[in-house]
């Protein structure tokens, strides 16, 4: 059973999603301490915070930004402001995804179903060059260093890998990472991919994926 953390300052949309967490299976956690939330989140140990944008003291992309450093637990960010600013800025920091309030129950489910998926792919160690890839710790390790990837940014990693020196599409790839019938902006792959290959560059990974015109990407 996935333990899911509802980070959300709205008691009365708190409760609701915790209701309806509860209703479909999921383990739930509600945070209330807006004071020392991240390390509230960190402590829980859950598998997903639902983590709202605007909160009482630190806005949730800054507890995003806190989370990163420590944790690559899956997030998904929820707003009611509706920009793409808010997605570009929620993605650069490390969010796995995004969704908008007024937001319907089912769409939530099918989002948080989605990114729990994402475990199955995983599997022990891949190696690519001299680089272990560790997808339980969603790690890349080369000499000597490791490096820290987003769930979002080790999926990509991953596929690339597994089609090496093959060209993936676009669609090939936002259908691995975002296993779902809800909308998914295209700019937000964009934003991950431009993540994940400035931190290929801290060790030493420089241009190994490329994008083909017209075609997608490949590892090379």
């Amino acid at each position: 059973m996935a333990k899911i953390m509802i980070v959300e300052d709205d008691q009365t949309l708190r409760e609701e999603v915790k209701s309806l967490l509860d209703h479909h299976g999921y383990e739930t956690i509600t945070l209330t301490n807006f004071i020392d939330s991240v390390e509230e989140i960190l402590s829980s140990n859950p598998d997903l915070v639902l983590l709202d944008i605007t909160l009482p003291t630190l806005s949730g992309e800054q507890i995003l930004k806190e989370i990163r450093k420590k944790s690559d637990v899956f997030v998904i960010m929820l707003t009611s402001k509706n920009t793409e600013m808010d997605e570009v800025l929620s993605m650069s920091y490390g969010a796995d995804d995004y969704i908008s309030k007024p937001y319907h129950p089912t769409i939530l489910l099918l989002h948080i179903e989605s990114i729990l998926k994402r475990r199955e792919h995983h599997e022990d160690t891949l190696k690519y060059q001299d680089v272990i890839v560790n997808p339980l710790k969603s790690t890349l390790e080369r000499k000597g260093q490791t490096l820290l990837l987003s769930k979002n940014e080790l999926g990509i990693f991953v596929y690339l890998l597994k089609h090496v020196g093959t060209i993936v599409t676009r669609d090939d790839l936002m259908n691995y990472l975002w296993d779902t019938n809800v909308f998914i902006d295209d700019n937000t792959l964009t934003v991950n991919m431009n993540r994940l290959r400035k931190k290929l560059e801290e060790i030493g990974l420089e241009n190994v994926i490329e994008t083909r015109r017209g075609q997608g990407y490949i590892l090379l």
